[in-house]
């Protein structure tokens, strides 16, 4: 039976140089000389870690991570920027965006309903963090990664196991 998976995955070996490559340039350049600037990337916990003296900081060190993370190819949609900027003692601030990485049970849930809806002659299931489409045979599989791509175009899904 066809099928393939619909999966959340971002490449993490691409996130991790653009964020060395960030580190780099604020390092490097003048306007954060002398301040606490700084980013780090906490594989482990899949996060980013934004210091800074300011929100003001924060923004522009944000602005880099996001200038190297698109010349690397990375969507943003894979970070969750959505983290409040908090105080860390003396005028210090942080702020972390997490990774996205799995698809989370509301998202899945949306999947397969859309596939449903579609009247496609497929089925979706959820297994795990990713998604599970079979038919009959390959151009429906086709028609579902079209949908799903239209429908679902904020989310970086990724496609793969594709089976005859």
């Amino acid at each position: 039976m066809p099928s393939f998976d619909a999966v959340l995955e971002p490449d993490m070996v691409a996130i991790k140089n653009s964020v060395a490559n960030a580190q780099k340039e604020i390092g490097t350049r003048f306007d954060f000389k002398g301040t606490a600037a700084a980013l780090e990337l906490k594989e482990k916990d899949k996060q980013i870690e934004l210091l800074g003296d300011s929100d003001f900081q924060i923004e522009q060190v944000s602005q880099v991570l996001v200038g190297k993370l698109t010349k690397q190819g990375v969507t943003i949609n894979y970070l969750d920027m959505s983290g409040k900027i908090e105080k860390i003692g003396g005028d210090k601030v942080r702020q972390t965006y997490k990774i996205k990485a799995g698809i989370e049970a509301e998202l899945a849930k949306k999947l397969t309903g859309a596939i449903k809806n579609s009247k496609l002659k497929v089925a979706a299931s959820v297994q795990g963090d990713e998604v599970r489409v079979t038919g009959k045979n390959r151009d429906d599989l086709q028609q579902a990664i079209a949908l799903l791509k239209k429908d679902f175009a904020d989310q970086p899904l990724k496609f793969q196991n594709f089976r005859d």
